[in-house]
């Protein structure tokens, strides 16, 4: 995800995706303890997209 469009998002929305991705981030974790992950590249742009979920969170308490 681009930044621009995480900012976009309200507080609520940002919150939701905050927990899709790390529910993804554990699935993709399971997947590659198994052997069963494609492509482990995923992981660290899930972790990517986490940091800047949280980092959009944290810029919009502080304006507040």
């Amino acid at each position: 995800m681009k930044a621009n469009e995480i900012r976009s998002m309200s507080a609520a929305d940002l919150e939701k995706k905050l927990v899709e991705l790390k529910k993804d981030l554990f699935m993709l974790r399971m997947q590659h303890a198994t052997n069963h992950l494609d492509n482990p590249v995923k992981i660290s742009a899930v972790r990517r997209d986490i940091a800047r979920v949280k980092t959009v969170i944290r810029e919009k308490e502080l304006e507040q």
